[in-house]
């Protein structure tokens, strides 16, 4: 049976289906432009004495916006409206965090518009190093160095803890982000009813994954400045494996000259886990992305960026005098007793933990079921890499040397905090010393750790807890004073 519908109704139809039509598209339209809608930034400039090149660096996207990203006001006015959870006063920079002046946010943090203003990381919030040559000096900030000064567990534990407090709520958010930013009408309703739930959510979902790092405990210092539970947050990150009893923190590492390993003979990571920079450039991002690539061209693309810039950049060169004669005098010691080494073909090849005889806590928080299981999940995401070697870590590297002034504290952990303490035994070094703050000490070469400003500042180090062992490494231990001195000297060239 067929219905014949007078043409007032058909028009009115007709009229209906056009103005639904507009909506939907309305409809579609306003939700990519809230949410999807990618801006790409201008091409990076010089800026603050850093090339473009760094500036990219230091602050340019890698794509961990999209999935890990938190929206901009948001993570704005987290410090003002919790400030009973941050480690000092300061905002963002008590955790350590390098902030240059006139940046919306420190080192580390990127910026891009996917449908609102997103904040991410990239790879220089862990290899930016902050200096200051004297106490009444303002900071230099050298790109691909050890980032000494950020507590990178504590800002962990912030944002978990910030999503879980009752305060984290729309109403409470939005009055402090209505003081600082004029937004429209529709952009406030989108924070308050999507993005500051939704902000909330994912952010307590990250509890699951970061529960070794609200350990507390005889067995479970804190990691402290400057250093990184590296193979575990890629066991719990990337392969998504069990809560385990393992504790492996050590210093974050210098990324300068990685072209100086040669990926056929040396391996990378500090207990050689990975074969080649290529590979830990690829997991490093994959790390902060906390997911596969939106566009593994586009990833690729970074990847290759990021390897041609960190390959070519050159270490730092040591910022005060140095005394030429003597520093020949000590690359005669050098050659003697360190060259073997740390300047020669075992240099960048895996040492013995039972040779080394520093702590092997490290070792512990990885193995070769944990280097499949991430081979797997990096191939499960179409990305072609060499990989992690499938095998259990037995030692650590011998590590090059270009750089070494700024590369404070030392061994793997960072248990010793300068290089004339390196070359006395083990029973002779510190025992509780603060990292973190940033005023160097040209006598010992290190940074200052004892005093009031670096109790202040900085975080307790003690040797006698669980993986924080400073023993081993007793090489040059008993070379007289004169040329301890004199390779010191040398030390501070390359």
């Amino acid at each position: 049976m067929t219905i014949k519908l007078r043409p007032a109704t058909k028009r009115t139809l007709m009229t209906l289906l056009v103005v639904l039509t507009i909506l939907v598209g309305l409809g579609v339209w306003f939700t990519w432009y809230e949410f999807f809608r990618v801006v790409e930034p201008p091409p990076w400039q010089a800026a603050n004495g850093h090339s473009a090149e760094d500036m990219r660096f230091m602050y340019g996207s890698i794509g961990a916006e999209q999935d890990a990203g938190i929206p901009y006001w948001i993570l704005y006015v987290l410090p003002n409206v919790f400030k009973d959870k941050l480690p000092g006063p300061g905002g963002y920079a008590s955790f350590g965090l390098p902030w240059e002046e006139g940046q919306d946010f420190p080192v580390g943090f990127t910026k891009k518009t996917i449908g609102f203003v997103r904040v991410a990381n990239n790879c220089a919030i862990c290899h930016t190093a902050r200096v200051r040559l004297a106490p009444d000096q303002k900071p230099r900030y050298y790109p691909t160095g050890p980032n000494h000064t950020f507590d990178l567990e504590a800002f962990f534990r912030f944002l978990v803890i910030c999503a879980k407090d009752p305060r984290f709520n729309a109403d409470t958010l939005m009055a402090e982000i209505n003081l600082s930013a004029d937004l429209s009408w529709i952009d406030r309703q989108v924070y308050r009813y999507v993005l500051i739930p939704l902000t909330r959510k994912r952010l307590l979902e990250r509890e699951e994954r970061f529960a070794w790092v609200f350990q507390h405990g005889p067995e479970w210092p804190d990691w402290g400045r400057g250093r990184d539970d590296a193979m575990n947050l890629t066991k719990y990150f990337l392969t998504r494996s069990p809560l385990d009893d393992t504790l492996g923190p050590t210093d974050m590492p210098s990324i300068w000259n990685l072209r100086k390993y040669d990926p056929q003979r040396n391996r990378m990571n500090l207990a050689g886990d990975s074969y080649d920079a290529h590979s830990v450039i690829i997991d490093s991002a994959l790390g902060l992305l906390g997911a596969a690539p939106g566009s593994n061209q586009v990833f690729a693309d970074q990847i290759a960026w990021l390897e041609k810039y960190l390959g070519s950049y050159p270490p730092p060169k040591y910022p005060f005098p140095i005394d030429a004669t003597k520093a020949a005098a000590g690359k005669l010691v050098f050659d003697a007793n360190c060259k073997p080494c740390h300047w020669s073909p075992r240099t960048g090849t895996v040492v013995p933990v039972a040779e080394v005889k520093t702590d092997p806590n490290r070792i512990y928080s990885w193995n070769r079921e944990a280097a499949i299981r991430a081979n797997d999940a990096v191939k499960a995401f179409g990305i072609e890499r060499r990989g992690l070697v499938e095998a259990n870590p037995t030692g650590y590297i011998a590590a090059y040397l270009d750089g070494i002034w700024l590369r404070a504290p030392y061994l793997h952990n960072g248990s010793v905090p300068n290089l004339r303490e390196l070359l006395e035994p083990a029973a002779s070094r510190t025992k509780l010393f603060y990292r973190g703050y940033d005023v160097y000490d040209p006598v010992n070469v290190g940074f200052i750790t004892q005093g009031a400003e670096a109790m202040r500042v900085g975080t307790p180090y003690d040797v006698t807890r669980r993986s924080n062992g400073n023993q081993g490494h007793e090489h040059g231990v008993t070379l007289p004073p004169e040329e301890k001195d004199a390779l010191i000297e040398f030390l501070k060239t390359m």
